[in-house]
């Protein structure tokens, strides 16, 4: 199995080596990693050519569905700085605090987190990043930022869709170990298990990442600086961890992450006005032409200092917050909504591509964050800001935004396709009747690394389960998908090491917390986010700084799984 392993990794090494190391751009290194996987699919996994082109077009449509979402974060971006509403958020923000260290927790953090919690699928770091882009940050040290943060809230992302969905296909094996006929037990129990894996990092990971921050990014290159406001990231963590925690205990996974970023952007955003932990000394990057030269791409952060309202925060704010309205709307099933905008008469694809059977996609079109509310909102902004008048912010400033956005999507839509295609190759090798395993069931590929990684650890698999959900994530480019991939092998793997069904479930949570933090690495968000802020073609210098926090995430984990054993 060790064999096939490492040539199922072959793809991602290719990406890894000319993104990472040669500094590809993703709209050159994707296409050779699609080409290597369809060749090993081919030659190693036997899947015919109909097959692998069926494979192929099934990640198209699926990768349609993120270019949407992209398409939409860049076209709000653009619509709200054609109509003057970006400038006054910043101006609005630089009244709240101008540090720079407090705005990333704000916006990076808890903002992003109440995203992430109605929407997810990489939501968070497209809206969020071009926020903190235009209140001055570098767009390498937005990406970053948005990135690394977008991971304590992702288990219950989306309304809980990586729990509830992640983890369908263990739900009559869960019952029946749990001895109840309540499948909502199940995944009561991961959701419970799974916070306090996140637990430490919830803490760790701001003051860790505003140290990171003035480090690599501060005028200063100090650790310190950043580490100066624990206090506030405290706080922070507080108000988003309350409300968090309580919630998925006592509720369940649908709304940890959407409520504990709502209610604790409300509740930091008050404290932070009243000055509670507030540093008396304002921290802020250097001039732009003293940043390193990777740190820009095409969309430059702006230098402005001083910034003029051309309405009221209220109304400048107003396309986020119908953002929100939307997604609660549409996402919650109390609403009524969400079977409307889930219809299958709304939905795009095909089935049995090419004639084979089994090889579908669909994109669920009004389900899209892109499209609702994306598109919808910006749309309605055009009226709600006046728009169509011509004032002292410029004329035309509607075909400004559109053609502006639709521009910008030419780069990213080269590499999501080919991204995305190589993951429908991954998963569609399960076919196979070449590799194996003990059962007699075909080994994907992977499967087939993740067969090998715990064939390797033995009684050390509770420390490592989480990076496998990493692993998971880094590939499909989702924690949901992580955890549909991934779920019945690590249920395996601990009947493997006799463990009980309550250490089951540990390794589960463990799996679900993995592709949380693998969001920070996966190609697909990170080349999502470099389309925002205009960034393709420096993935690599992204993916190197998200690496190193991805494995500081996964050490608190390992051990919390050891002692909940």
């Amino acid at each position: 199995m060790a064999f096939y392993a490492i040539l199922a990794f072959l793809p991602i090494l290719v990406a890894l080596i000319l993104m990472a190391g040669m500094r590809w751009p993703s709209t050159r290194a994707m296409p050779l990693a699609w080409l290597v996987g369809a060749v090993l699919a081919f030659s190693v996994w036997k899947l015919s050519v109909l097959q692998i082109s069926a494979l192929t077009i099934q990640g198209f449509i699926t990768a349609s569905g993120v270019l949407i979402i992209v398409f939409g974060a860049l076209l709000i971006y653009y619509t709200l700085q054609a109509s003057g509403a970006m400038e006054t958020i910043q101006a609005g923000m630089q009244k709240i605090t101008p540090d720079r260290r407090l705005q990333a927790i704000i916006i990076g953090f808890m903002f992003a987190s109440f995203i992430e919690g109605a929407a997810g699928f990489g939501t968070p770091a497209a809206l969020a990043a071009p926020l903190l882009l235009g209140l001055g940050f570098p767009p390498l040290c937005a990406a970053v930022v948005c990135l690394v943060f977008n991971s304590v809230p992702v288990t219950f992302g989306a309304v809980g869709t990586p729990v509830l969905q992640g983890f369908k296909s263990i739900e009559a094996i869960g019952m029946q170990a749990l001895g109840t006929t309540d499948p909502s037990l199940v995944y009561r129990i991961i959701g419970e298990n799974v916070t306090l894996m996140h637990l430490p990092m919830l803490f760790i990971l701001p003051i860790f990442m505003l140290g990171f921050m003035t480090r690599f990014f501060g005028k200063n290159k100090s650790w310190k600086e950043g580490f100066a406001v624990w206090n506030y990231c405290i706080v922070a963590s507080i108000c988003f961890g309350i409300p968090y925690l309580l919630l998925a205990w006592f509720v369940g996974p649908e709304l940890p992450s959407l409520i504990g970023g709502l209610v604790g952007l409300a509740v930091l955003i008050f404290l932070t006005k009243k000055g509670f932990c507030v540093p008396k000394d304002v921290w802020t990057f250097d001039s732009q032409d003293k940043w390193d030269a990777d740190w820009s791409g095409t969309i430059k952060a702006t230098d402005v200092t001083v910034f003029k309202e051309h309405m009221s925060q209220t109304m400048a704010w107003m396309p986020y917050i119908l953002c929100g309205v939307f997604l609660v709307l549409t996402r919650v099933p109390f609403f009524g909504l969400k079977s409307i905008v889930t219809d299958p008469m709304f939905s795009l694809g095909m089935s049995n591509i090419l004639g084979v059977q089994g090889i579908s996609s669909y994109i669920a079109v009004l389900n899209l964050p892109g499209t609702i509310p994306f598109i919808l909102v910006a749309i309605i902004t055009i009226f709600m800001h006046g728009m169509l008048k011509n004032d002292e912010v410029g004329s035309n400033k509607v075909g400004r935004a559109w053609g502006t956005a639709i521009a910008k999507m030419q780069a990213p839509t080269i590499a999501l396709l080919s991204a995305v295609a190589l993951v429908s190759i991954f998963r569609g090798t399960s076919v196979t009747t070449v590799v194996l395993n003990a059962a007699g069931q075909g080994v994907s590929m992977p499967m087939a690394m993740a067969l090998t990684m715990s064939e390797l650890t033995g009684n050390a698999w509770p420390a490592l389960a989480s990076y496998v959900g990493g692993l998971g994530a880094f590939i499909t480019g989702s924690n949901t998908v992580s955890d549909m991939l991934f779920a019945n092998f690590q249920w395996d793997v601990a009947t493997t090491l006799n463990y009980t069904p309550s250490q089951h479930f540990v390794i589960l949570a463990s799996q679900a917390a993995g592709g949380a933090m693998g969001n920070m690495i996966c190609i697909h968000n990170i080349v999502s986010v470099c389309a925002v802020l205009g960034m393709i073609g420096h993935e690599g210098s992204i993916l190197r700084r998200t690496f190193w926090p991805f494995m500081l995430y996964g050490v608190p984990v390992g051990i919390v799984s050891f002692l909940m054993l």
